[in-house]
């Protein structure tokens, strides 16, 4: 097991290092040269979009092509305003669910393939944003609340899909966690928060994954929009070695000037702010210089250099995706997310037979469900899947009835009643939060069917938590299965089949009712004090969105605010059983080896997702009492066992130090948790950061 291991950890190794292409010297000084021979219109419009469509601003003449993006993180939605076919993939939170980083890898590459397929050159996505409040209407786009796991997903997403040539563009940056009035909500975190929840996964696709775009966000950040706040792009993004492009989300910019100067390179989809009137005045009274524009022109042209678009025309490639490998690709990663909340008297995984009609019903039964916005995506006819025909096609063993509405007589015999329902595309979007609670007639529906039976099985398709209050104790297993695209229906039903068990884990706290979210005492956004005085300008009269729990968001919260969540963070049922032993921590380069034994100790095979968490047990400033700094996602087969090994390095024991504006590693005791979610700690070892001095397990319970 420590060779297979070994052989993982050189395969990351060796993959990240084709994560990115990277910006060379030679790629700025190509960019340099073509900005030397451009006019000054010619700089102008190339700073703004193609207006109209999904494109960059081509120079013919200097070789310069205009370039394709496209929406979004679960496919490729579209070519310019014309909406196309595709593969479908799960969307982000389902993604998010798999604790998978190969899974995300190979979401990445399908998507990139997709692209390159219909000429598409950057895509725009991942979306990264932190989740606050089950309330955001784009929670279903992102990767859930924690700050590590959301960095390594993205990471992994953005290696598969700039390997295969096309550049990613991680969003949106930064603070963007609710979408009501997100134009006009000012994000009012401090500087420490910042850094350590809503920074990382974008620092680390600069740093790490060398990522080829970043799209600033619609919302204002302590008072200034994204797209125009120097602070925000200057100060941080640039700092942290992102020489690529800084584009604008569509629409959200608003002042000339504002924008010039915030660093930002790319207005989309252009001509909002980027008029050459306006510039040419500016320039003409001497209040900005045209290397202010020059600036802009390389940062665009050296990653289109650095990715190969400045080499000759990029054309549609039809072979560039093979359609039997998407498809697998989707089902693959949509067995991964689906997260078992709860199963009743092991009421699955279900049996087949003749004499066990399985009856099928609720509103997205026989759909393909999905997030509205930029993260829908129209699959190709004929290869998107519901659960209806996933179950199907299970074979003439398993008796399958649908069901339009509730006949108790059949309900009263079947052996199981699958009830799907949740969200979709109208009441979870873009652009709105949504409702913490289910359509009135899905509850309806759901008395109806559990006055005759509780031998319920409810499978929910929501981005992030709902209200389950009214109903959780009437029925025997309830499933999250998130948007899961084209593929979720086989997916599902060969999870509830038992051909696969089920792998997914909690990638936000489920928290059991919306209050009892610490964070929704602040969510709500509270008005401008100038508002309506003539202090402000109408665009102005902004709300402000407080993030008042600061670093304590989502599990972080817990022990802080001594509330306990229905369903904890990194939670998520098997049809196994898992036992943990023999937990040792070895010095390891500038940090520690933590390894350990996972017997599954039940009559399957199961995917098992260990985590390991750091808790300081007297830190120098205050701190969560516990951050999730590791995992490791391994298939084990019944009786068997595995050995993980999960480094942990200096910065898993470091905080953000506001004095200095630096990380800063914090020496003294620490406690390694590790465990099934971030409140089942099944192993504790102690250590003393800095001092090499290791107390083997001290606990297992």
């Amino acid at each position: 097991m420590k060779k297979t291991l070994l052989i993982v950890s050189l395969a990351l190794v060796s993959s990240l290092a084709l994560a990115g292409p990277g910006i060379s010297g030679a790629d700025r000084e190509r960019a340099a040269a073509l900005v030397a021979q451009m006019t000054l219109d010619e700089k102008i419009d190339f700073i703004a979009g193609k207006t109209g469509g999904f494109s960059t601003y081509g120079i013919p003449r200097l070789g310069i092509p205009a370039l394709w993006m496209a929406d979004g993180p679960q496919g490729v939605r579209n070519i310019g305003s014309t909406y196309i076919q595709s593969t479908f993939y799960p969307c982000g939170m389902s993604a998010a669910a798999s604790w998978n980083r190969d899974a995300m890898r190979q979401m990445g590459a399908g998507i990139g393939c997709a692209a390159k397929a219909h000429g598409v050159s950057i895509m725009l996505g991942p979306g990264v944003n932190i989740y606050r409040s089950a309330l955001c209407g784009r929670n279903f786009e992102y990767f859930g609340e924690d700050p590590y796991l959301t960095g390594e997903l993205a990471l992994s997403y953005i290696e598969g899909m700039q390997a295969e040539g096309v550049m990613a563009t991680i969003k949106h940056f930064a603070l963007n966690n609710q979408e009501y009035a997100r134009h006009k909500v000012s994000s009012e975190a401090d500087e420490r928060t910042m850094n350590e929840i809503y920074f990382p996964a974008f620092r680390k696709a600069v740093e790490v994954g060398g990522v080829g775009a970043v799209m600033t966000s619609y919302n204002p950040v302590n008072g200034q929009h994204a797209a125009e706040n120097p602070w925000l792009v200057r100060d941080n993004l640039r700092a942290w070695g992102h020489k690529g492009i800084v584009m604008s989300d569509w629409n959200s910019t608003y002042r000339t000037l504002d924008f010039l100067t915030s660093g930002v390179d790319l207005e989309m989809p252009g001509g909002t702010v980027v008029k050459a009137g306006f510039i040419k005045q500016l320039l003409e009274n001497g209040v900005i210089t045209e290397d202010a524009l020059d600036e802009k022109c390389i940062n665009i042209l050296s990653a289109f250099s650095a990715f190969g678009f400045l080499d000759g025309p990029v054309e549609p490639d039809p072979a560039a995706e093979d359609p039997s490998l998407s498809q697998r690709r989707a089902y693959e990663i949509a067995l991964e997310g689906p997260v078992l909340l709860k199963n009743e008297d092991g009421i699955l995984p279900l049996k087949g037979g003749r004499k066990n009609q399985i009856v099928v019903m609720g509103p997205n039964a026989n759909e393909i469900v999905c997030g509205g916005g930029s993260g829908w995506v129209n699959p190709e006819d004929g290869k998107a899947v519901t659960l209806v025909d996933g179950l199907r096609r299970l074979g003439k063993n398993w008796d399958i009835e649908v069901l339009g509405s509730p006949q108790p007589e059949v309900l009263k015999k079947a052996s199981a009643v699958i009830v799907s329902l949740g969200f979709n595309s109208e009441t979870e979007k873009e652009d709105h939060d949504r409702s913490y609670k289910l359509d009135r007639s899905q509850l309806t529906l759901l008395e109806r069917v559990t006055a005759y039976t509780d031998k319920v099985i409810v499978v929910v398709n929501s981005g992030g938590e709902f209200d389950l209050e009214p109903w959780k104790d009437k029925v025997k297993a309830i499933i999250l299965d998130w948007y899961p695209g084209q593929e979720g229906g086989s997916a599902m039903a060969a999870i509830l089949s038992g051909q696969v068990s089920p792998s997914g884990r909690l990638p936000f706290t489920f928290w059991g009712s919306l209050n009892a979210n610490p964070v929704q005492k602040w969510y709500k956004p509270t008005p401008n004090a100038y508002a309506g005085t003539g202090r402000v300008s109408s665009r102005d009269q902004a709300q402000f969105a407080t993030y008042g729990e600061g670093i304590f968001v989502g599990y972080r919260g817990v022990e802080h605010f001594g509330v306990q969540p229905l369903y904890p963070f990194g939670y998520g049922l098997t049809y196994s059983s898992f036992e943990y032993s023999d937990a040792s921590v070895v010095p390891s380069g500038e940090g520690y080896d933590v390894s350990f034994t996972v017997r599954n100790t039940g009559k399957v095979a199961a995917k098992e997702v260990a985590q390991v968490y750091v808790s300081p047990v007297n830190p120098s400033v205050m701190r969560p009492d516990r951050e999730l700094k590791g995992f490791d996602k391994q298939m084990i087969d019944a009786g068997a066992t595995a050995r993980c090994t999960i480094h942990l390095g200096p910065e898993a024991f470091s905080y953000y130090d506001v004095k200095s504006h630096s990380w800063k590693e914090d020496p003294g005791e620490y406690r390694i948790l590790i465990g099934a979610s971030s409140q089942n700690i099944l192993l504790t070892v102690n250590l003393d950061w800095k001092r090499l001095c290791i107390e083997q397990q001290i606990s297992v319970q």
